[in-house]
């Protein structure tokens, strides 16, 4: 995931936080906090239900926030597992070049040469 990308999503996140903090905030007269913490318990599907809207254009609105929000709040988590995979096998090709694990034939067989025994491997009990 470039950092453009990411940053772009973030954005995007933000303001589906914002537009639905102010929408809740004109539309149900809630308070700014209480339309910001509605705001994103619905969008990460906690749902305490301790808020809930009452009018008509309050409810249709939650649910094109629902599928708007969630969408856009599915593909943050879905790239950030691609981030977080891509780092993890970054690392392990570092790990395993940094060791220097090389498979050398022997003789022209397609034998490997036996890996010395760990230094920091346990002694089996006696």
């Amino acid at each position: 995931m470039g950092r453009a990308n990411a940053l772009t999503l973030l954005a995007m996140l933000a303001l589906i936080i914002a537009g639905g903090t102010a929408f809740f905030h004109a539309v149900e007269g809630w308070s700014w906090l209480d339309s910001y913490f509605f705001t994103v318990v619905t969008l990460s599907t906690v749902g305490y239900g301790n808020f809930v809207p009452v009018t008509a254009l309050g409810k249709i609105g939650t649910t094109v926030f629902i599928m708007i929000g969630l969408g856009i709040f599915a593909v943050i988590i879905q790239q950030f597992g691609v981030f977080a995979v891509k780092k993890r096998e970054e690392h392990t090709e570092w790990l395993i070049a940094r060791l220097g694990h090389h498979h050398k034939p022997h003789g022209g067989a397609s034998q490997q040469e036996e890996e010395p025994s760990s230094a920091n491997r346990d002694t089996p009990p006696q």
